[in-house]
């Protein structure tokens, strides 16, 4: 009862933290879709530099994330951004590479081939191919580690707040240092809920975009 209370009192600052969160994943996981689409594309030509940047960015993926946020405090504070906004989406934008730099090489290596062969045949150039044939069958796949991403870094988002860069884990840590178990469950159930909205609606745009049997003949 009286985490309802708190949460009915406190909505203006609940609704104020959430926009602060999805700005922050939005722009971090954004970010990472336009660098990891490309570059998930262009390893498809090479394997040995394919698995050097599936390496690398698995080993991005496993430094726990309060140590990421760590390293780029030194890092920015050359350019006077060492906490804040700007530290959380660049490691945000680190972390979400892996899901969607995989998902992407996966998606267009797995293209059939028989379909690359028709599109030759029709005199289809190779960025022909690529923007027409090989991407929109790729395009479920490649939300799938869109989806991945999102979810995972909201809640890694949530640790953001100890750099000051806001969000819903601001009631985390407050709830944490005051030792306010309203604030606590308020911000965890917070950030639960805002996960599971997102991945229900991107598992929603995801089946949207995923061609129908009959659409692909």
């Amino acid at each position: 009862m009286e985490i309802l209370n708190f949460l009915i009192q406190n909505h203006d600052l609940l609704l104020k933290l959430t926009i602060e969160h999805i700005s922050l994943v939005a722009v971090a996981v954004g970010l990472a879709t336009l660098t990891g689409v490309p570059i998930g594309i262009a390893i498809t030509q090479n394997e040995r530099v394919a698995n050097i940047v599936l390496y690398t960015a698995s080993i991005i993926i496993t430094i726990p994330s309060i140590a990421l946020f760590g390293l780029m405090i030194p890092i920015l504070s050359v350019i006077g951004h060492g906490i804040g906004y700007l530290p959380a989406v660049i490691a945000v934008l680190l972390y979400s590479q892996l899901p969607i730099i995989r998902n992407t090489y996966t998606a267009i290596n797995n293209v059939d081939p028989a379909l690359r062969e028709a599109a030759r045949g029709i005199g289809m150039s190779p960025m022909q191919r690529l923007r027409m044939v090989e991407i929109p069958l790729a395009i479920p796949v490649i939300m799938a580690g869109i989806r991945i991403a999102v979810v995972m870094n909201i809640g890694v988002m949530a640790i953001a707040s100890y750099i000051g860069a806001g969000g819903l884990g601001v009631l985390i840590s407050r709830g944490i240092t005051q030792s306010d178990p309203r604030q606590l469950v308020a911000g965890a159930i917070a950030v639960s809920i805002l996960a599971i909205i997102a991945d229900y609606s991107l598992m929603h745009l995801q089946k949207k975009l995923t061609p129908r049997e009959g659409t692909q003949q």
